[in-house]
C-alpha cells in the first residue's frame, strides 16, 4: 500500500513506523493543535486574516491622530514591513530540521534555547499575548453589540456594557468545545469575510461623510507629557493590529507536509494572500479615517460613525461575529497548553467532559477580566508593546540567528538586528503610554458598569 506521507513519531520526528504508544497516540489525536493534518493552503489565508485583521484596525484612526500623518503612516508601513519578514522567518523554521516539526512556539523557542530555557522564554510572552488578545475582542465585541442595539433600538433601556460582554461570552462556552484548528475553520472563514466587510464599511462610510468641518490633524493633548506618552500608546496600538504570529506555528501543524512537499510552501502562500488582504483592509481605514475625522475620531472608529445608521448597525455585527471567529483561533493554543499540562503531567484521562471543564473555565476567566478592565483603547497600547513586540517584532529574529547563524554583517544578519532594535525600543515605549492611559481612565471609571 503507498504511503501517503511520512508519520510523526511523538517528538515529531519523521518514522515510516510509529513508534508511540497508544495512549500517546490517543493523547495526540485528542490534543487540539496536531490532531488533525489536512488543512488546504487557503485555510491558512482563512486562519491569518481572521487573526490580523480584528480588532486593532478599528483602532489605527485613533491611532494616528495620536502620532500624526507623517509618523503614522512610516509606522503602518514599516510594520507592515517586519511582520511579514518576521512570519516568513516563522514559516520557514517550522521545519528546518529535516524530518521534525515544531508545532508549537514553545517548541522552536527549545530547540533554538535549549528544552529548560526555551520554555520560559516563549510560554509566558505568548500566553500574556493571547490572553490579552481574547480579553480586548470581549470587550471589543462588548462595545460593538452595545452599539448596534444602541441604534437599532434607540428607545429601549439603556444597557450596560457588561451584559454585552456576557452575551458575547455565552457564544464561546458553547465554540470553546470545537475540538481543533480544522474543527473551526468553518468559524475563522465567517470571520474573515466579515472582517473584510467591516473594514470596507469602517473606511467607505467616513468617504462618503467627507471632510468634517474644522477637522483638525493637530496633537489633541495640550501638555508635552500627554503628546509623548499618547505617541507611546498609539505604536503599541499599531503593534497589536499585527498580531497574527502567536498562532503560526501552530497554523501550520494543521497542515500535512512530505520530503518533497514541505507544509511551508502552502503556507506561505496562504500568508501572501492573508498579507494583501491586511494591507487592503488597514490602509484605508487608518488614512481614510484620520483624513475625515481628524483628532476627534474615537478610539474605534465604528463608534465615531453614526449615519447611515443601518449600514453602521450592520458593520458592528460584522465585528461581532468576526470577534467571535477570531477568540476562538487565539485560544486554542491555550486550549493546547492547558489540556497538554491535565494530561501529560495531571494523568488526567482525555475525554469530552475534561474539555468542557478546562475550556469553559478559561472563558469565565477571560469575561471576568474583561467586564472588570474595559480599558479598550489603552489595553491595545499597554499589550501591543509589553506582549507583542517580542513575540512578533523580535523574538523570530533572535531564533532566526540561534538556528540559521547567518554569516556577520550580511544582509540577513543585518535585517534580524534592525528588528531586533526596533522591537525591543517598542517593547520599551509602548506600554509606558499605554499604562498611563489606564491610570487615567481609571479614576473615572466605575468598574462593572
Amino acid at each position: 500500500m503507498e504511503i501517503e506521507g511520512p508519520i510523526y513519531d511523538k517528538n515529531n520526528f519523521c518514522n515510516n513506523f510509529d513508534e508511540r504508544s497508544a495512549e500517546e497516540r490517543a493523547i495526540d489525536d485528542w490534543l487540539p493543535v496536531a490532531s488533525s493534518r489536512t488543512a488546504k493552503w487557503w485555510f491558512s489565508s482563512v486562519h491569518n486574516v481572521t487573526a490580523i485583521v480584528g480588532a486593532g484596525v478599528l483602532g489605527l484612526p485613533y491611532a494616528m491622530s495620536e502620532l500624526g500623518w507623517g509618523p503614522g503612516v512610516t509606522a503602518l508601513v514599516i510594520y507592515w514591513i517586519v511582520t511579514l519578514y518576521t512570519l516568513w522567518q516563522m514559516v520557514h523554521m517550522h521545519e528546518i530540521v529535516p524530518g521534525k516539526r515544531f508545532d508549537r512556539y514553545h517548541e522552536l523557542g527549545q530547540h533554538a534555547f535549549g528544552k529548560k530555557l526555551g520554555l520560559w522564554i516563549v510560554v509566558p510572552q505568548q500566553v500574556l499575548c493571547l490572553l490579552g488578545i481574547n480579553i480586548v475582542y470581549l470587550i471589543t465585541g462588548g462595545q460593538s453589540l452595545k452599539k448596534f442595539h444602541d441604534l437599532v433600538c434607540q428607545d429601549c433601556k439603556n444597557i450596560k456594557l457588561t451584559y454585552f460582554i456576557v452575551i458575547i461570552s455565552s457564544a464561546h462556552f458553547v465554540l470553546s468545545q470545537l475540538p481543533s484548528f480544522n474543527s473551526i475553520s468553518g468559524v475563522s472563514l465567517a470571520a474573515a469575510v466579515m472582517s473584510v466587510s467591516y473594514s470596507s464599511i469602517a473606511w467607505g462610510t467616513s468617504v462618503t461623510k467627507g471632510t468634517q468641518p474644522d477637522v483638525q490633524y493637530g496633537y489633541k493633548s495640550r501638555t508635552t507629557a500627554g503628546i509623548v506618552f499618547n505617541f507611546f500608546s498609539a505604536l503599541g496600538t499599531v503593534a497589536f493590529a499585527y498580531s497574527g504570529h502567536n498562532v503560526v506555528m501552530e497554523i501550520q501543524a494543521s497542515m500535512p507536509s512530505t520530503p518533497t512537499k514541505p507544509s511551508k510552501g502552502p503556507m506561505w502562500k496562504g500568508v501572501i494572500v492573508a498579507y494583501i488582504i491586511v494591507s487592503l483592509c488597514y490602509f484605508p481605514v487608518a488614512l481614510v479615517g484620520f483624513w475625515i475625522f481628524g483628532n476627534e475620531v474615537k478610539e474605534s472608529i465604528l463608534i465615531t460613525l453614526h449615519e447611515p445608521k443601518w449600514l453602521v448597525a450592520m458593520a458592528n455585527m460584522f465585528v461581532v461575529i468576526h470577534l467571535i471567529g477570531s477568540y476562538q483561533l487565539y485560544a486554542m493554543p491555550i486550549y493546547d497548553m492547558i489540556e497538554t499540562v491535565v494530561v501529560r503531567k495531571l494523568k488526567f484521562k482525555p475525554s469530552w467532559y475534561l474539555r468542557f471543564i478546562t475550556r469553559n473555565t478559561y472563558v469565565a476567566l477571560t469575561m471576568f477580566i474583561a467586564i472588570t478592565f474595559p480599558f479598550f483603547n489603552a489595553l491595545l497600547g499597554f499589550f501591543g508593546g509589553f506582549a507583542f513586540a517580542p513575540t512578533t517584532y523580535f523574538l523570530p529574529c533572535i531564533i532566526w540567528l540561534a538556528i540559521c547563524k547567518p554569516r556577520r554583517f550580511s544582509l540577513s544578519w543585518f535585517a534580524n538586528w534592525v528588528c531586533i532594535i526596533l522591537g525591543v525600543l517598542l517593547m520599551v515605549v509602548a506600554p509606558i503610554g499605554g499604562l498611563r492611559q489606564i491610570i487615567l481612565q481609571a479614576k473615572t471609571l466605575k468598574f462593572y458598569q
